[in-house]
């Protein structure tokens, strides 16, 4: 698989969801320049801080997100690595044994799956088998997501092939500031995280404020849009079409709270389970099948808690079929904003 040039054009923001005006102090920047930021702020801060992945040096990433950091911190913090997913995952974990604080990025979160001793059985047991005499700080970064025409091998977002996996934490980032603040609090975490990002999201310009206070809170979502009516809990790509919905929902007078989930491990279910007890309706909007996943564990909890809920909830996921090289096949299969406000119509009704 040959990386692509740049990032897909797709998805192109709507007019007063995400490209709307900074606040103050904010800047208006791309998510992959916010990207770029996070890793620069990061290295600047810490001089332990280095990443590690393929053509990430001198050709700035194949989606563009290390451009400039070769240059600017040299050979010895960035480092272009083989395609070896497995090898140079271990490699970070020695790294991050000696006191360094690595950052790997997996090209596409459809090779994740081939990091999986490194990422998955070794990364996050480290702390426990050494009985907490050390811990592996690797920030594992990884672009997944469909809408850009890459077919079936390199289009899952992967989001939740970690959760079985206790001692790693899961972050999901649905804006700008997200990414940032999510990729900054991953790589001051003593611990691993995965962080994923979104392809069609690379080109999706929104406001910024950056700056060592700006780290996410580990484990915390964030309501992007408060409402009364209906719960919606969003990640990646779907928080912004789940805005693009409640904006649309507003007109017929249905007040939709959008969240942004943004950790999946550990999963904020407080916020969630507050918003639902106000509203009484819930959907879950997510780019992967329902089964196994983070909405499904969503919706596990809230009916073992025995939460009051209005409507049985809805989810709105990915069909059961491998994603398709015919692009309207591939555009039917991602939730649109559209399937978005007909299940919120359907909790509703």
């Amino acid at each position: 698989m040959s990386p692509p040039a740049d990032a897909p054009a797709v998805d192109a923001p709507s007019a007063g969801v995400q490209a709307a005006a900074a606040p103050g102090g904010a800047e208006v920047v791309t998510y992959r320049e916010a990207i770029r930021l996070a890793l620069d702020d990061a290295m600047a801060a810490d001089e332990t801080v280095l990443l590690l992945g393929e053509d990430i040096a001198k050709a700035g990433g194949p989606f563009k997100t290390t451009v400039g950091l070769y240059e600017k911190y040299g050979a010895d913090r960035v480092f272009d690595t083989p395609i070896a997913e497995n090898g140079f995952c271990g490699i970070a974990l020695g790294m991050a044994l000696t006191g360094l604080r690595p950052v790997v990025e997996i090209m596409f979160s459809d090779f994740l799956p081939t990091a999986y001793d490194a990422i998955a059985m070794e990364l996050p047991r480290w702390r426990f088998m050494s009985g907490g005499q050390t811990s592996a700080p690797v920030t594992v970064r990884a672009s997944g997501g469909g809408g850009g025409r890459f077919g079936a091998q390199t289009s899952s977002t992967g989001e939740s092939w970690f959760l079985q996996f206790y001692g790693l934490k899961i972050a999901v980032a649905g804006s700008p500031q997200g990414a940032y603040g999510l990729l900054r609090a991953a790589i001051a975490h003593n611990n691993p995280v995965v962080v994923f990002d979104h392809k069609a999201m690379h080109l999706r310009k929104g406001p910024l404020v950056r700056g060592d206070d700006r780290l996410a809170e580990v484990g915390k979502a964030v309501v992007v849009r408060p409402g009364s009516d209906v719960t919606v809990v969003a990640s990646l790509l779907m928080v912004h079409r789940s805005l693009e919905a409640a904006e649309a929902l507003a007109t017929e007078g249905i007040d939709v709270e959008v969240i942004d989930i943004s950790w999946l491990r550990p999963l904020d279910m407080a916020t969630v389970a507050e918003s639902v007890a106000r509203t009484g309706r819930l959907v879950v909007a997510e780019e992967q099948y329902h089964d196994g996943g983070w909405g499904s564990a969503i919706i596990s909890r809230l009916a073992t808690d025995g939460s009051d809920l209005a409507a049985p909830p809805v989810a709105v996921s990915m069909p059961e079929i491998l994603i398709s090289h015919s692009p309207p096949l591939e555009d039917a299969m991602i939730p649109s904003a559209a399937r978005i406000a007909d299940a919120v119509r359907s909790v509703r009704a």
